[in-house]
């Protein structure tokens, strides 16, 4: 299994915007919605022109998690930022509202899959020089960035529905840039 990491760069983050917005809104408004929610690709690819379109919030009942598989999937209230929210306006209008938000350009009114999110997220990523990403780099994006700009690990192992903080540290790569930094404090 590969290990992906976050998007720590925000140079970067605006580079791969910038690639992806270059060939399609679609793609664009993806890898936004991604790390500025924080949602499993599983959950983006579900959502509908009609669970957005207008809104400040919007609800999501997560498919994946450890604890759904024992009481039912939760849902979960997402707000939806103002500028998240002014791409979403304006790549809407003209779509249906039953339209899969990531439709594919395959069949009459499907998402795209994972692994079309997966190579979109890949081609970008070369063509921005970035190693390790995947599609759950967007999570982690959100989750790091988030995490440096409040300090709250409690908070994102809450969004992230993680059973404790070290996982929460560990999925976000402050872990490793941590042991980095210890590595090279070695006097040898």
């Amino acid at each position: 299994m590969n290990f992906v990491q976050p998007i720590r760069d925000l140079e970067k983050i605006v580079e791969v915007r910038a690639f992806l917005a270059d060939r399609s809104a679609r793609n664009e408004l993806l890898f936004c919605f991604g790390i500025y929610t924080g949602l499993r690709i599983s959950d983006i690819l579900r959502i509908k022109v009609k669970d957005v379109k207008g809104k400040n919030v919007f609800f999501i009942k997560e498919q994946k998690t450890q604890k759904t598989k024992k009481k039912g999937s939760t849902t979960k209230r997402i707000p939806i930022l103002a500028s998240l929210k002014k791409m979403i306006d304006k790549y809407v209008i003209g779509l249906v509202d039953e339209e899969y938000l990531f439709k594919s350009r395959q069949g009459r009114n499907k998402p795209i899959t994972r692994v079309r999110a997966y190579d979109i997220l890949r081609e970008a990523a070369h063509a921005c020089g970035l190693e390790e990403i995947g599609t759950h780099t967007l999570r982690k994006t959100f989750g790091y960035h988030m995490y440096q700009e409040t300090k709250d690990i409690a908070l994102l192992q809450d969004i992230f529905n993680h059973s404790a903080e070290y996982i929460t540290r560990k999925y976000i790569g402050i872990n490793q840039e941590a042991i980095g930094a210890a590595y090279r404090k070695l006097p040898y």
